[in-house]
């Protein structure tokens, strides 16, 4: 079987941001504007005893612990993921993100070893 390739002429997202090491203090306005999100790769294989969280907010500036996430990705422990978004995740006031230890908006500890983390989007 041959899977059929195609050259987008127009693609869909435009923006790569990348942390190498995403922590408990929130990365504020990635992009600058408003975005819509694509795809989201996180790596907590340094981290072979604890799950991670990639907190997104739907704000210009976050402070983990006092604001709701819009969304909460949760990593294994050991294991590198990313998650697909096919149709994108709108952020219409800006994306900020943060990686710790716990879900909810209660979480503010940061991993014990470096997740990198990176995020594609369109502005």
């Amino acid at each position: 079987m041959v899977m059929a390739v195609s050259t987008q002429v127009n693609p869909v997202a435009t923006r790569l941001a990348v942390d190498t090491a995403l922590g408990a203090t929130a990365q504020h306005n990635l992009f600058g504007a408003p975005c819509v999100l694509y795809l989201v790769e996180a790596d907590n294989t340094g981290n072979a005893g604890a799950p991670c969280y990639v907190k997104l907010y739907n704000a210009a500036s976050a402070v983990p612990g006092t604001l709701d996430p819009h969304v909460v990705l949760m990593v294994p422990p050991a294991v590198k993921r990313s998650f697909a978004i096919p149709e994108g995740l709108a952020f219409g006031v800006g994306l900020s993100c943060c990686c710790v230890t716990s879900p909810g908006t209660p979480g503010t500890t940061a991993p014990t070893s470096a997740v990198p983390v990176r995020l594609l989007a369109s502005v």
